[in-house]
């Protein structure tokens, strides 16, 4: 379904977004994917990477609602992956993590309205279930929105849908590269935050099949779990 589409990723530096343009190249022929995020350095690394014809690379903000628009022009597919993720981060600067996950997410939602977008999927947390951090409200309230979009493109407009899903082994900025970290210094015990805490692994892959399957069968307005 991604044949001869043009498919932006919002954050598409991040791991998720890497792993999903591997996807779109190696098994699909998109008309054009968009690399949509706010450091050049990270996009400068990604294009020596991924350099495909098809490939182009827009510096910008989810904040910034008019940078979001022009970059969506003639878009069918979008990815939210943007987000402040970092949980100590976001209880130190709430409103920084309120801006990008809150704000972000319903200039994201008027962008794709504006350019008439086909479909957007957001990714989601397991810390939105029964959020007990910032991190985790901005992005139940990040779900809410997305959800609600539906009512406001008409049965004509964009369908938004939200993947909430676990977290992933080995992303940036997770617990295992931190805990290889430790090991590799010499630490002979891991810090844990509490020794009854279940924590739900996907791998990347595993997170990228999943969206690429929910892109299939959304129909609008469901919250993939």
């Amino acid at each position: 379904m991604f044949d001869n589409r043009t498919i932006l990723i919002t954050g598409g530096t991040g791991s998720f977004g890497k792993r999903f343009v591997s996807y779109l190249l190696a098994e699909a022929k998109p008309k054009r994917v968009i690399i949509y995020s706010r450091d050049e350095l990270k996009q400068f690394e990604m294009q020596q990477q991924f350099n495909a014809p098809c490939m182009r690379y827009f510096i910008g903000d989810v904040r910034d609602n008019e940078r979001l628009k022009i970059a969506m022009k003639g878009v069918d597919y979008v990815v939210h992956a943007a987000a402040l993720k970092q949980v100590p981060a976001a209880e130190y600067n709430p409103n920084e993590c309120i801006k990008t996950n809150i704000n972000g997410a319903q200039n994201v939602i008027d962008a794709s309205i504006a350019n008439d977008v086909s479909r957007v999927i957001a990714l989601s947390t397991d810390k939105a279930a029964n959020p007990v951090n910032l991190y985790g409200a901005t992005k139940l309230a990040s779900d809410k929105l997305f959800v609600a979009a539906n009512n406001i493109s008409g049965a004509t407009g964009p369908r938004f849908s939200v993947v909430r899903y676990g977290n992933v082994v080995g992303s940036r900025g997770s617990v295992v590269p931190f805990f290889r970290k430790l090991l590799r210094d010499g630490c002979d015990e891991l810090p844990v935050t509490h020794p009854e805490m279940t924590r739900f692994w996907i791998t990347l892959d595993e997170g990228v099949e999943f969206v690429v399957k929910n892109f299939s069968r959304m129909q609008g307005g469901e919250i993939f779990v």
